[in-house]
């Protein structure tokens, strides 16, 4: 089987709009890099589409993993967490990613299944120039903000949780992400869980009907927005805000405690869920229990077929992935998100084996 028969534009030789535009951009992209050349011809290039929350990570992965064998490469194309399901269920490309759980219809007439690769955390952040204390939010006041309910940035709900912070009178400007986001079901499921209000009128989804705020399509977009727009509030994947420098929240987690986002903290949510077992891979991390565990934790997923019809990009899909529950998670680590336990490292190193 050639490399471009794996990919299926809707349209033969354009990519004509949102429908065919990945899987036809997959299809180029492993043509370009092919080129004309018998030597060239020899590289096998895997690509994945999806979430831009573990975009930063999946560019140095493939920095890092085209390192190691010439021919064999590595690619990561941006998108969505539904538009990398969607393409990878479809036979385009090798592997989606995303923070949305599969569903069993996925599973069972798109023939995937999911892994976790990295755990990320999704963290409030805001812009608030004058304030200088570590912010406090709680799901409830976070679900009245996202819900329009709260307006202003010196609202009793927020001063109640922040008594010693002098909170200006400022309007709240929320900035959220269109339909289709991994970053969406992850922080929706938090707040559904807090507030029954949100849950009704919102629920859990990733592409949730917005009451209120501007949308951004991509996490960098987001935190762009915020970090340059006063009274802004919104949500993205922790190490954007870290590497941003764009404040975060503490946020109330179901032992009572406000736990800001950091790698300890984030470890705690995935050790508490897991345990004792290590096999739950596609577990919510959502208020996991213990005092140190920050509440909106989430296990960023690889998506792949169940079915193999090209043995070589099977082996070579393998690889990557033996190399991702190695050497790839400290990368994960020096790119700012938290690598997996050794336990849950163990469980999908067994796991793998039964899917060759």
């Amino acid at each position: 089987m050639s490399t471009a028969s794996l990919f299926k534009p809707t349209v033969a030789g354009r990519c004509g709009g949102p429908a065919v535009f990945i899987p036809c951009l997959l299809s180029l992209l492993i043509l370009g890099l092919h080129g004309t050349s018998a030597k060239a011809q020899n590289v096998l290039v895997l690509v994945g589409s999806g979430s831009s929350a573990p975009a930063p990570l999946y560019s140095r992965w493939a920095q890092e993993y085209d390192k190691r064998n010439p021919k064999v490469q590595m690619r990561y194309l941006l998108s969505s967490t539904v538009e990398g399901i969607k393409q990878i269920s479809h036979g385009a490309g090798d592997f989606g990613a995303g923070e949305t759980p599969l569903t069993e219809n996925d599973r069972q007439e798109g023939n995937l299944t999911e892994l976790p690769v990295v755990v990320i955390a999704i963290v409030p952040i805001y812009n608030l120039p004058d304030v200088h204390q570590e912010l406090r939010l709680s799901g409830e006041v976070l679900a009245d903000i996202f819900l329009g309910d709260v307006k202003t940035w010196n609202a009793p709900a927020i001063a109640k949780l922040n008594p010693e912070i002098a909170l200006p009178n400022l309007p709240i400007k929320v900035v959220n992400r269109p339909a289709g986001k991994g970053s969406n079901y992850v922080f929706t499921d938090f707040l559904s869980k807090a507030s029954p209000r949100f849950r009704a009128q919102v629920g859990v989804t990733s592409s949730p009907k917005w009451p209120v705020g501007e949308a951004v399509e991509r996490s960098s977009d987001m935190a762009e927005e915020v970090k340059n727009t006063r009274g802004s509030i919104g949500y993205v994947e922790y190490q954007y805000a870290v590497k941003g420098g764009i404040s975060q929240a503490a946020v109330l987690n179901p032992a009572g405690k406000f736990v800001e986002a950091f790698n300890e903290s984030i470890a705690a949510a995935c050790q508490a869920a897991e345990e004792p077992g290590w096999k739950s891979f596609s577990a919510s991390l959502i208020d996991a229990r213990g005092a140190d565990s920050y509440p909106i934790a989430s296990f960023s997923w690889i998506y792949l077929r169940t079915n193999h019809a090209d043995a070589a990009r099977s082996a070579a899909l393998s690889d990557l992935l033996s190399w991702i529950y190695t050497d790839g998670q400290r990368y994960a680590t020096q790119e700012g998100y938290s690598a997996l336990p050794a336990p849950l490292l163990d469980a999908l190193k067994k796991k793998l084996k039964s899917l060759e």
